[in-house]
């Protein structure tokens, strides 16, 4: 009765184990880009400020978030005054980079007593 119990967890842990990973999973890398209004600091033309990324010089705009969506764009370190690091997963579709997962990078804080 044991072995047979065993062999049925075992089966059913390989199955959970063997999925497939979706197309998404696979095609998307993670990768650090630049973020800003792409209006205001990529010069893409638009008539409001909309959330664009730059990835190997040529910049994007972005669907799948928006440019309120982290903060105030026009505090002082925001999108539309600031270049931005972010962590995106994502892909280009036509003109536009769709993504699954965006992350502002926080710079970190350089210590004072240090040169």
């Amino acid at each position: 009765m044991k072995a047979i119990f065993f062999a049925l967890f075992s089966l059913c842990c390989f199955v959970a184990n063997a999925q497939q990973t979706t197309q998404r999973d696979t095609l998307e890398k993670l990768q650090i880009v630049e973020a800003a209004c792409g209006q205001c600091k990529f010069g893409l033309d638009g008539d409001d400020c909309t959330l664009a990324v730059r990835i190997d010089g040529k910049a994007w705009f972005v669907e799948g978030t928006d440019i309120d969506d982290h903060g105030d764009a026009h505090a002082p370190d925001g999108f539309c005054n600031a270049i931005r690091k972010a962590e995106v997963r994502g892909k280009l579709v036509g003109d536009k980079f769709k993504v699954s997962y965006f992350r502002l990078v926080v710079p970190e804080k350089k210590d004072p007593l240090l040169p």
